[in-house]
């Protein structure tokens, strides 16, 4: 029987409804508003569209619903109006549209077979139930016949027949003897899905005549029997091996049709010799993953959720060692109708618009039809507000007479859907619901949110005023909520005082205050610091605060992030803790956290205790043990123990510890008795009957334990009954009609006597049924076979020996197995809270439906595209849990401006139960990220190029660009701001009209609708006038680009090695890595660390005649690498491999060589002082870039490998005329491959005195459209400027 719901339960389902209907209103879930609003009926809970009932219980057809007012409820059986008051036999629940039938006082269910729908009806609209078909269970004999023995040759296959009476709902089949025991089953033997049983092949001991088919009814709770069959299987010898033959599906095709969400099942059962093993495949395609199962050995295809995707031919082969045999199943899914969109409820101001969309899909596709208050819309009351196209009703400039109850029926030819949506229309003044001159209490420089919530219908506009007379607020100093809460980002002390909402629309105006107090923060002003101290002396650490002096601060002081230890040598004062005899134990951090009732601060320090000075120790041990132990006063249930003390050995005895042997039971193991304080020599001691004791002590001091005494002499205890039951009984079922019932065994002691046994005994709850019981003996786990899914049973253990039971166990409730749930959960909605928060609604199943306990719901979710960019990715989805029977959750981290699907799913102890529907919504826009870089070129006397990257994160669509600019003066003071605005769809722009010589910085962000995002800063020098002294270096106007790139990777390998260089432009100090592997292959790659900030390196070690990958990377850059790079090394030489470092040709020729180069160093040396020339090399030499000098082989560098033409480059003098250039670079003229195009040259450039800048071996000049984008150190003009 149902229960009635209470008039609490009713409002409850109110504020969910409201809560979850989607609307052109939002109504907060104020009580007293939801009071006063009317509201078309809603039907909110209502019996299955197939009800199946006991024919010997009351039948009770439920409908309630909720409205304003609350709706009255008639009903129709079989298309017709049912009279209730004519039938004596039926009754309605007061407030309720719920039936109830009574048949425990004469009725017949069969009289009430047939469909009902229920109508619930209030001045706003008729809201209808699904059709329900009541049926009465049936439960029938089985028919009786005469059964012949089967005689059966050995390694034949035989099938018994089941054939159950047909039922309603069908039964459940099981086969098992006459003990009651289930037979076993395995690959050779089994039961199909009919319910027949299957025999590969028969061996000997299949001979039995107990084979007994039973037939179980849950729903009348009755098990049918079927007259037992005898089976004798005779031998021949030899037994002829056979191929496999299928039992079951007959012929080499069939076809079978299964509907959408349900579950598939295949079988396919052979015969042979030997067994054959089954396999299943589906041809042109795989088995789908995570929804495939095999059961019955394998012999039947279990595919759970099953969609039109799966429809196709499953083919199942059967296999032994003489053959194979297959079968065909060609499967079709249909479905019945499902929702794509349901019609949702609208509430509507007058005047306004809105829609109901009824849109689902099925196989074969199915018709919608739409209902007002019940009625087919064809025949409804014309409104001419309403206009249907279709699955959708239009509604336009809509009344108060509008509001009506619609209808949506989809229906194919597998089954139908019906959802009731109402649209209500509402006309209601303003109302602010937040409590007139409510206080907010805020720290200075926190956020402050006052709130203003309102409703009225149609929906306000807010706004806020500061003070009784104060002008409107505005500005950027507030942030205004669409639910009518004011934001104060950064409250200040003079934010302090009084303010007032005005909510308004057309039918009125309302104001409420609240006020607002801006307190101090609180700090620490002398915090505790580290302290070191000696064992045994005396510290203290203080914590002095300052607070606002409305607030009361409590201060709490914490050890290692725990509360101090429970010891009276810790003393917290007002602003101190103090530490008295300090001991090793007191080392640690120590934190005093000061809390308020709005803010909260800590600081923490540490304590170091070290050794006190040496001083004459005195030698400290464990006791020695205790002696001449001696047991009196033996009785059955207690003796007296007694013993002597060993020496203390300068540490008193702190107490006595008393251990027991059972060498009856566990001889050899000792087990803790009970401890007696150190001034104690006796104890009297409890005992257990049927132990044989012997006893030990052991003393303790503050040094630690002694040795155990000798043990004292055994003492055996009588027998008698046991004491007491096994504890921890608990009942979980592991599979679906199961029941396994456990506990923890009684230790040996505890059995009291010989012969421990338990008495187990079930009986499901709830019924009046008889104990059922059984005794076994060294288990601890009883399986009850054969139980209805998750029912709850009685259970009890009680332990017996041969002398007796125990006392009479106390019961537990236990449940039999879990499956998985039934349904998904329904209603699912969504409402967006903002760009990247979502909360989503669901209601909870029947608990019926769970069938298992409820552990709580999962929602799934996943982004389906990006609305900005249009471009699908690689689906993640991720999985929220919310525990309990929680309805709703909020779906944090999702990315503005997206599309995301979502479905939920119930979980209990066996699963997760099917999937709702895939719900879809969108995320709205959102601040773009900021500008994925601001590139600034082409410097001249009076313009600068600037260049930019979209956002990485537009978060919606671009409106614009906003560029601002202003000089820097010398003295680094800021100049007057310019704005421009730029269209959206340009990514570079020519600023002209820009002062010579001037250094300007500039500020870049995107803006979306919403607003504007974070920006991006540089700053950029235009040149000098041409007739200036000093022009700027190539490159001195351009600031590096802000966004890190690494490019031109080049190899040049050889047989073992591989030079790998490159060019970067990025932040100075990058810590470079090069990531290498076989080419093609799938192994990780390998890490090799650049050593310094070089743009080469040296790869050693490589496979000979190996086609490599490589790239290059920058540490700290998160995910930042260049593109990647082929090269092969060189193959390898066959040719013995000589040492020409030892040859005596070769080490005279170096020594020709060196002498050569001597005298050319000389010459040149000569020739440069002579000339008048400027000391370049030597200047060179000063300046030099540490990381551009030689390295040493073990470096990893290229110091061994660089070209002749640059070293004899590095030594030329400046040619002349030559010292500056119209391009006021110095050109490489001659080598090709130097070093230097690898990013280590210099721009030289002269200082104004005529010296000489930098290194002369310049850098190869780029494309002008690329700029100068080395790699090098600046040069110091290039310095200068960037400080000024």
């Amino acid at each position: 029987m149902m229960k009635k719901k209470s008039i609490s339960a009713s409002k409850a389902s109110l504020v969910l409804f409201l809560c979850q209907m989607i609307s052109a209103l939002d109504v907060p879930l104020d009580s007293k508003l939801l009071e006063e609003l009317s509201q078309p009926p809603t039907i909110t809970q209502q019996s299955p569209k197939d009800y199946i009932v006991d024919p010997r219980e009351n039948i009770v057809i439920q409908c309630e619903a909720k409205g304003k007012p609350p709706p009255s409820f008639s009903w129709t059986r079989n298309g017709t109006h049912f009279d209730i008051d004519k039938d004596a036999q039926v009754t309605m629940k007061p407030n309720s549209g719920t039936l109830v039938i009574n048949i425990m006082n004469g009725g017949k269910a069969e009289a009430y077979e047939g469909v009902y729908q229920c109508t619930a009806r209030n001045e706003r609209g008729a809201a209808i139930s699904n059709n329900i078909v009541i049926r009465p269970s049936r439960s029938p004999l089985w028919t009786k016949e005469k059964l012949e023995p089967n005689h059966v040759r050995e390694g034949d296959s035989l099938v018994l027949h089941c054939r159950p009476p047909v039922g309603l709902p069908p039964p459940i089949i099981f086969w098992m003897d006459n003990a009651f025991q289930r037979l076993p089953q395995s690959e050779r033997v089994s039961q199909g899905l009919n319910g027949d049983l299957y025999f590969s092949n028969v061996q000997p001991e299949d001979t039995r005549e107990d084979y007994i088919c039973y037939a179980r009814f849950n729903h009348t709770q009755t098990i049918q029997q079927k007259q037992p069959i005898s089976v004798k299987v005779f031998s021949t010898k030899p037994v002829t091996e056979r191929q496999p033959i299928l039992l079951t599906p007959t012929g080499s095709t069939s076809t079978k049709v299964e509907l959408r969400g349900n579950v598939l099942l295949l079988e396919c059962i052979a015969a042979g010799l030997p067994t054959p093993v089954i396999r299943w495949i589906k041809e042109g395609g795989e088995l789908p993953v995570n929804r495939t199962f095999f059961e019955n050995f394998k012999k039947t295809l279990k595919i759970i959720d099953v969609s039109e995707a799966d429809s196709g031919n499953y083919k199942c082969i059967a296999r032994n060692m003489l053959g194979s045999v297959h079968h065909v199943i060609s499967v079709t899914v249909k479905a019945a109708p499902y929702w794509i969109t349901a019609p949702r409820n609208l509430v509507l101001s007058p005047g306004e618009d809105g829609t109901l969309i009824c849109r689902a899909n099925g196989n074969p596709k199915p018709n919608i039809s739409w209902f007002a208050n019940g009625v087919p819309i064809a025949i409804a009351p014309e409104d001419p507000s309403r206009k249907v196209d279709g699955d959708t009703i239009i509604f336009s400039h809509v009344q108060e007479r509008s509001s009506a109850v619609y209808q949506c029926n989809a229906s194919n030819e597998y089954g139908y859907l019906l959802s009731n949506a109402f649209v209500n229309v509402l006309a209601e003044p303003p109302r602010v619901l937040t409590p007139a001159n409510k206080l907010y209490q805020v720290i200075a420089d926190s956020p402050a949110l006052l709130d203003c919530a309102y409703f009225g219908s149609p929906k306000p506009e807010i706004e806020w005023f500061k003070g009784v007379k104060g002008s409107i607020l505005r500005g950027n100093e507030y942030v205004f909520h669409d639910n009518g809460t004011l934001e104060i980002p950064v409250a200040q002390k003079d934010s302090t005082g009084t303010y007032t909402c005005v909510a308004r629309n057309e039918l009125g105006k309302v104001q409420n205050e609240v006020r607002l107090e801006v307190k101090d923060p609180t700090m620490i002003i002398k915090q505790p610091e580290y302290k070191v101290i000696q064992r045994y002396g005396q510290v203290s650490f203080e914590c002095i605060i300052r607070h606002d002096s409305t607030l009361l601060p409590t201060v709490i002081w914490l050890k290692d992030n725990d509360e101090l230890p429970d010891d009276e040598r810790f003393l917290v004062g007002k602003d101190n803790l103090t530490i008295m005899n300090v001991t090793d134990k007191d080392d640690g951090t120590y934190t005093c956290i000061v809390n308020t009732t709005l803010d909260s601060v800590s600081a923490s320090a540490v304590l170091t205790v070290v050794a006190a000075p040496p001083t004459p120790a005195i030698i400290y041990a464990r006791p020695n043990p205790p002696f001449d132990l001696e047991l009196t006063g033996q009785l059955e249930r207690s003796v007296e123990l007694s013993w002597i003390p060993g020496d203390e050995n300068n540490s008193p005895i702190r107490h006595f510890v008393i251990e027991y042997e059972d060498g009856l039971h566990e001889p050899g193991v000792w087990h803790y008795q009970t401890e007696v304080p150190g001034t104690q020599t006796t104890v009297q001691l409890k005992l257990s009957p049927y132990v044989n004791y012997s006893f030990r002590v052991i003393a303790v001091n503050e040094i630690g334990r002694s040795q155990p005494s000798e043990p004292s002499e055994q003492y055996l205890t009588k027998s008698a009954n046991p004491d007491e039951n096994p504890s921890n009984v608990q009942g979980i079922g592991s599979e679906p009609d199961n029941l396994v019932i456990t506990w923890e065994s009684l230790k040996g002691f505890q059995s009291n006597g010989p012969g421990l046994q338990y008495k187990v005994s079930w009986r499901q709850k709830d019924v009046d049924d008889e104990w059922t019981s059984v005794i076994v003996a060294n288990v601890s786990k009883y399986i009850v076979s054969g139980t209805p899914t998750f029912v709850p049973y009685e259970i009890k253990v009680q332990a017996l020996n041969d002398l007796g039971y125990a006392p009479e166990p106390s019961e537990v409730i236990g449940h039999s197995g879990e499956d998985l749930p039934m349904v998904a959960p329904g209603n699912v909605q969504v409402h967006v809270i903002n760009s990247t928060l979502a909360k989503v609604h669901w209601d909870p199943v029947p608990l019926k439906t769970v069938r298992g306990h409820l552990q709580g719901y999962k929602v799934y979710y996943w982004k389906v595209q990006s609305l900005s960019r249009r471009s699908r990715r690689h689906i993640e989805k991720k999985i929220l849990t919310f525990r309990g029977n929680k309805t709703f959750g909020m779906l944090p981290g999702l990315e503005p401006y997206s599309s995301y699907k979502l479905n939920v799913r119930v979980v209990n102890g066996k699963g997760e139960g099917p999937a709702s529907p895939d719900k879809v919504f969108k995320t709205p826009e959102g601040v773009p990220s900021s500008p994925s870089f601001l590139k600034i070129t082409n410097p001249t006397l009076d313009s600068l190029t600037l260049e930019w990257g979209s956002p990485t994160h537009p978060n919606g669509v671009l409106t614009s660009y906003i560029l601002k600019f202003q000089p820097i003066n010398n003295t680094h003071e800021l100049g007057p701001l310019v704005e421009i605005r730029i269209p959206a769809n340009e990514s570079s722009l020519i600023l002209k009209n820009l002062n010579y010589s001037t250094r300007y910085k500039f500020y870049f962000n995107a803006q979306t609708s919403v607003g504007s995002g974070s920006q991006i800063t540089e700053e950029a020098v235009t040149i000098m006038d041409e007739a200036g002294i000093l022009r700027p270096a190539v490159g001195a106007g351009k600031v590096q680009p802000l966004y890190p790139r690494i490019r031109n990777v080049t190899t040049a390998a050889a047989e073992t090695y591989a030079n790998i260089s490159w060019e970067y432009e990025g932040p100075d100090h990058a810590n470079f890595y090069v990531e290498y592997g076989v080419a093609g292959s799938k192994e990780d790659w390998k890490k090799e660390i650049v050593n310094g900030s070089r743009s080469f390196f040296v790869l050693k070690g490589l496979t000979p005649g190996t086609a490599y990958k490589v790239r290059v990377g920058a540490e700290g850059l998160s995910g930042f690498r260049s593109s990647e790079d082929v090269f092969e090394t060189g193959p390898a030489m066959a040719s013995r491999q000589i040492d020409i470092a030892t040859q005596g040709w070769f080490i005279g020729l170096m020594c020709a060589v060196a002498l050569l180069i001597l005298i050319l160093l000389i010459v040149c040396f000569i020739r440069r002082n002579k000339g008048g020339k400027y000391p370049v090399k030597e200047k060179e030499d000063a300046h030099a870039d540490p990381e551009i000098q030689p390295m040493k082989e073990d470096d990893g560098t290229f110091g061994e490998y660089r070209s002749l033409e640059s070293d004899a480059e590095d030594h030329k003098p400046l040619k002349k005329g030559s010292r500056t250039p119209s391009d006021r670079t110095v050109k490489k003229e001659d080598s090709d491959d130097s070093l230097v195009d690898y990013g280590e040259g210099v721009n030289g450039q002269f200082n104004e005195d005529g010296s000489f800048i930098g290194q002369y071996s310049g850098k190869k000049e780029k494309e002008p459209a690329e700029g100068n984008e080395s790699s090098e150190a600046p040069s110091p003009v290039n310095a200068m400027n960037s400080f000024v």
